[in-house]
């Protein structure tokens, strides 16, 4: 068996380990379809049981590291605007070896006690979307000497106090928020919540968290349109046209000695391939006095010597620790805020854990292991505001998981199209407009505004907020909805996966000790004995029918 799954699907790595790969392909050559040969090009080399040798985990590890590094370095520069950090590079650097820190952390707590696949924790855009707009608003609009490189003292009393303040609210925001999270985890009511929670609903939601920043996209691409042009190109180059391009290395094992071997380096690092390449270009356009020296003409900013007194001033080695920002404070609008995120953050992180169980070759994840890993992402969510990330944490799958949802929903019905459709525009148009008129609400009670201002400011709460609503009350089909697909696709994969539900159980023998005892049952993310048979039994249910939009009926096979 370990010798299939190492012959299967090599693509999904950076190396291509050996000749045999290749002899395996001409032996199947012309035996089996091309669907079926595309299927197999798919399949993980190592399922989620599988221990691959340690120099190779070593390597796996980094790969994992360097395709997360973009997504959760961009998440403290882009709040370091709102936090008016914008000339402190230095407690720059500390946000984001804070982010970083508790990143790992949260990845241990998930692969140990939560849904236990090989998923990766990291910051997540959608409670970024909410802090920006609490933070623009008039009450916490950063001070104009603050933007004023010349005018700021980053050691001084007063600047200190007004990065802090704010990130102190940030942090007692998220972990307030964050208690909803756990409770919902651990008490199993996502499972009811996901009834009605379905693409049309996570789509437009997930699409708006990207779409929101827009703006700040812009500014930061602004800095200088060729050099954003050019790192943009390059990294679609990598990743699109040159990543199953290989590059020959040296290798060596026992069997055959000194050798090459193939290195898909496109494939496993564009993004950083992009900006070195970029940064190398920048470095040799400032040591010529290409780009200007002056911080006030256009270009400065891509000098690469801008930040250079921050390798010089930062600590070699730095341990983040709660509270270190000061004791957090809590607002009202803040927690509603970002607890809009975290809801968000709920619903794409269930479809997360499906698609990374069909990757891995797990069998679908149970609702314990399901419970067990929102919870631990509510934990993680809750470490992420006392260590002051600014943050919360949520499953890290680039949006691998909402792309396979919305592939289920059938975009030929005149119905979905609305509410995808409606929802996004609405999303687009509210929300602009709210930030260009912030004095519109005002009912009197100033925490009431600030809560309607946030909320409505927020494009993924209004994009899934209409989608929720409209989905589940203009009439249609589960099929027709999406809901449906999700469940077949598990059903008829779980009888192709190699492991058994068991890689769900709980570490260190817990399972083993707790199964004997009937009240496990009762405890929503522990697994008990008697689960497996009783899953098996609701999958064999079928003979639901529903009503076609035409009056017919059709006899659907689903499980509850």
């Amino acid at each position: 068996m370990a010798s299939e799954k190492k012959i299967l699907g090599l693509d999904n790595l950076a190396f291509d380990i050996g000749d045999q790969v290749n002899d395996q392909a001409r032996e199947k050559e012309g035996k089996t379809s091309g669907c079926v040969a595309e299927e197999n090009r798919n399949k993980p080399t190592y399922c989620v049981t599988d221990v691959p040798s340690w120099h190779l985990c070593g390597f796996l590890a980094i790969q994992h590291y360097l395709t997360a590094f973009g997504g959760i370095l961009s998440i403290p520069l882009i709040l370091s605007e709102g936090l008016c950090l914008q000339h402190d590079s230095l407690t720059q650097s500390r946000l984001i070896n804070t982010i970083f820190f508790v990143s790992g952390l949260c990845t241990l707590l998930q692969v140990t006690f939560g849904v236990r696949l090989p998923i990766l924790q990291g910051g997540t855009f959608a409670l970024l979307t909410p802090a920006m707009v609490m933070l623009s608003m008039p009450e916490w609009e950063c001070p104009a000497w603050t933007q004023n490189a010349s005018l700021v003292n980053t050691s001084s009393p007063a600047f200190i106090e007004v990065w802090q303040s704010r990130m102190r609210t940030l942090q007692g925001s998220v972990m307030v928020a964050s208690l909803l999270q756990i409770l919902v985890g651990f008490s199993g009511l996502i499972g009811f919540l996901m009834r009605f929670i379905g693409p049309l609903t996570i789509a437009p939601t997930v699409s708006l968290i990207g779409l929101s920043l827009y703006d700040s996209a812009g500014a930061k691409l602004g800095s200088h349109w060729g050099i954003s042009a050019m790192s943009t190109a390059l990294i679609i180059l990598f990743s699109q046209y040159l990543r199953h391009v290989p590059i020959p290395v040296p290798a060596f094992n026992k069997d055959r000695k000194l050798h090459t071997s193939k290195f898909f380096i496109f494939q496993s690092m564009p993004i950083l391939l992009g900006v070195l390449v970029s940064w190398l270009v920048c470095y040799l356009l400032t040591i010529y006095d290409v780009l200007p020296s002056d911080p006030a003409q256009y270009g400065h900013l891509a000098r690469t010597d801008v930040k250079g007194n921050v390798v010089n001033d930062a600590y070699w080695f730095t341990i983040p620790y709660p509270g270190q920002w000061g004791v957090p404070t809590v607002s009202l609008a803040g927690v509603m805020g970002i607890t809009a995120g975290i809801i968000c953050s709920m619903a794409e992180s269930v479809g997360d854990y499906h698609s990374c169980a069909k990757l891995s070759g797990a069998p679908p994840p149970p609702k314990h292991a399901i419970n067990r890993g929102i919870g631990v992402e509510g934990l993680g969510c809750l470490l992420a505001g006392a260590f002051g990330t600014g943050n919360g944490t949520t499953s890290f799958s680039e949006n691998v998981a909402a792309l396979g949802i919305t592939k289920s929903t059938d975009m030929s019905s005149s119905r979905n199209i609305f509410v995808f459709g409606f929802s996004i525009f609405t999303a687009l148009v509210v929300p602009n407009w709210i930030m260009k008129n912030p004095d519109f609400f005002n009912t009197g009670v100033k925490e009431l505004d600030q809560v309607i201002n946030i909320l409505l400011s927020t494009h993924m709460f209004v994009g899934g907020f209409l989608g929720f609503f409209l989905d589940n009350t203009i009439p249609g089909t589960k099929r027709e909805r999406g809901l449906l697909a999700l469940e077949e696709l598990h059903l008829q994969d779980s009888g192709n996966t190699l492991e058994t539900e068991e890689v769900y159980n709980l570490p260190f023998g817990i399972t083993s000790c707790l199964s004997s005892h009937s009240w496990v049952r009762y405890v929503p993310f522990c697994p008990w004995k008697g689960q497996r048979t009783q899953y098996k039994s609701e999958d064999n249910q079928t003979s639901q029918s529903e009503p076609l939009p035409n009056g017919t009926g059709v006899t659907e096979e689903f499980a509850f």
